[in-house]
Formats: C-alpha cells, structure tokens, sequence
C-alpha cells in the first residue's frame, strides 16, 4: 500500500505495450513531483471479451508484474485486483474508495484518453477530471501511440498474434513476444527422432498464437539458446486436446521439468501440418531448425 501520495497510472495493461507505456510514463515523471508512481490494474481474463475461442489475454499477472518493476514501479505500489471487486462501484465511488482511500492516495491519475470506468463502463476521462476536483487528484492523459501509422491497442496486438504476424506484434509490444512457463512432461516422441523438445501449456483464457512453427530463443537461466517451437496440437503423433508450446533447443541438453522457462517467438516458419509419417516430419524439422538460423 502506499504511505506517500501516489501518481497512479490506470488500466488493464494487457501486454504493456507502447500505449500502456505512454501511460506508465506519466506516472514514472510525477517522481519529479515528489509522488510515488503506482498501477492499478483489473486480470485480464475477466474483462477482455472473447471474439473468437482463441482470444484471450497477451501476457499473465506474474509476467506483466516482472515487467512493470523492470520499468521503475516498485512491486507493492503495483495493485491487480479482480473486476468482479469493484465493477459494481459507480464512477464517483470507485474515485472516492480505491484512488483515493482504499490503495493509493492519488494525487495524481494517469490513463488513456479512451479509459472507461464505473459500473457499465459509464464514466470517461471528462467524468474522472470531475471526480478528481471532488477528492483532489489532477488527471493526465496519453495520447495514442501510432507505429507504421496502427494506433497500438491490446486487441491489434491479439488480432497480429492470432495472424502468426510475430514481428509486427513485437514492433507494437515494444519487446518481444514471450511464452512463460513450466516444462511439463510430453509422450517424448522427438527423443525418437533425435529432437527432443520440451512443453509448455498454455494457461485457461491466456490467448494461443497462429498455429504453427517459429524460430524462437529460449532464455534458461539467463542464457539464451536458438530454438524452433511448435505451437499446436501436434496432428502427426496424435492430437492433442489442447495447444501447446513445444520448442526444440538447439544445443541443449539437461533436464529442466517443473522449471519455467522463456521461449522468444522471433519469426512464423510455416503452419502446423499433418506428415505421413515420423520420418517426412524428421526431415521437415531438420529444415525447422536450417530455416530458424538462417532466416533470423
């Protein structure tokens, strides 16, 4: 909880990517002010409407929080709470219970142009000036970032993600596009055909990239390592029930199940397809892994 009075930077922050962070910004300067930066923010997964079954949320509360204090706020001024906690509040009293004397003691709020907060989402940035002449708080806002003229949003970046458009998503994000997670155990099928990989699942409402196989880097205990992952349901050794993440790490070797890892998605390869047999998909995996060091 903050003690000082705070500069409170809102929203979901799905991803925090260069829009968020143009908000993030605000917030860090008002250090300058003597106000302790601060971020209040809703999960995700129980704000963002699915349009399609493989939407969901960009990155997960413990990755989001890793890169939050990577970019100067501190770990207990940053504040995730569930929306169903406060979506029943109206404008007025989401200013008066949370800004300003639940978490934080705002002094300062900062947020996008388009944020919308209140029950039913029925108050906006004019309504929030007003509540803050109310409980003493000044607002600034962020104007959209633009990059190769796409104004950056959350659903712009899931939409280049779900197109497998990884470099163009990474361009948006600011830093490139992560799979975080523990290894679990597989059927082990890629020992048998000398590429042994490790999996990784994908957790419930967390959005699954376009199908497919990419040149990617695994980070294992700082230490980066060219790979190709697979993200799929693996149609050629039988299908599985859900997609997965499973990366074949180029010169590695150790055992690191139950241990979470990063995979880097760097560039989409191809789709996933269905071989006849172990043997055309040994071969295309040899191509995978030709194809990942030379087109990145």
């Amino acid at each position: 909880m903050c003690i000082k009075k705070c500069a409170v930077a809102l929203g979901i922050f799905d991803g925090v990517h260069l829009g968020h962070r143009a908000v993030l910004d605000l917030a860090l300067r008002q250090k300058e002010n003597g106000l302790t930066p601060a971020v209040f923010s809703f999960s995700p997964s129980a704000v963002l409407r699915k349009t399609s079954g493989q939407d969901g949320y960009v990155y997960n509360w413990s990755q989001k929080f890793y890169t939050l204090q990577n970019l100067g706020f501190s770990g207990e001024n940053i504040h995730f709470v569930d929306f169903e906690d406060v979506c029943g509040f109206t404008g007025e009293e989401f200013c008066e219970k949370i800004l300003k004397n639940r978490f934080l003691n705002a002094e300062a709020v900062c947020c996008g142009n388009d944020f919308r907060f209140g029950r039913g989402a029925s108050c906006g940035v004019e309504d929030l000036k007003r509540f803050g002449e109310i409980y003493g708080f000044e607002v600034h806002t962020a104007d959209d970032v633009k990059i190769d003229g796409v104004t950056v949003s959350s659903g712009e970046i899931r939409q280049l993600l779900l197109n497998g458009e990884i470099e163009k998503a990474e361009r948006l994000l600011g830093m490139p596009y992560m799979i975080s997670g523990k290894v679990v155990h597989g059927r082990q099928i890629g020992r048998t055909i000398d590429f042994p990989t490790v999996n990784q699942l994908f957790a419930d409402g967390q959005l699954v990239p376009a199908f497919g196989v990419y040149a990617s880097t695994a980070v294992i205990d700082g230490k980066s390592y060219d790979s190709v992952t697979n993200i799929g349901v693996k149609p050629t050794v039988g299908a599985e029930s859900s997609p997965l993440a499973e990366t074949h790490i180029i010169g590695f070797s150790g055992d690191i199940y139950g241990r979470s890892i990063d995979i880097v998605l760097r560039k989409f390869l191809r789709p996933e397809v269905k071989f006849n047999s172990l043997d055309e998909l040994k071969k295309q995996i040899s191509k995978d892994v030709s194809d990942s060091i030379t087109k990145y």
